[in-house]
């Protein structure tokens, strides 16, 4: 499964990136750092599982899931 992990504090995203790579089967192939930016590496990778924080600026986890619904 390929999975992108949405989150403003870059830790954060560091300790899920982590925690998906031990996970057999799942492999991290994008970051991102708003939703805004979830929603254009949508657009340019093919991604099953999105890990997305609620609480980001310059665009929130629920509108994101909101624009990539209309999408999909």
């Amino acid at each position: 499964m390929k999975v992108l992990v949405c989150d403003d504090e870059q830790l954060a995203r560091e300790r899920l990136a982590r925690l998906v790579t031990d996970l057999d089967g799942y492999e991290v192939v994008g970051e991102a750092a708003n939703g805004a930016e979830a929603v254009q590496k949508l657009a340019e990778t093919e991604v099953d599982i999105v890990l997305m924080d609620i609480r980001m600026p310059q665009m929130d986890g629920l509108e994101a899931a909101r624009l990539i619904g209309q999408t999909r």
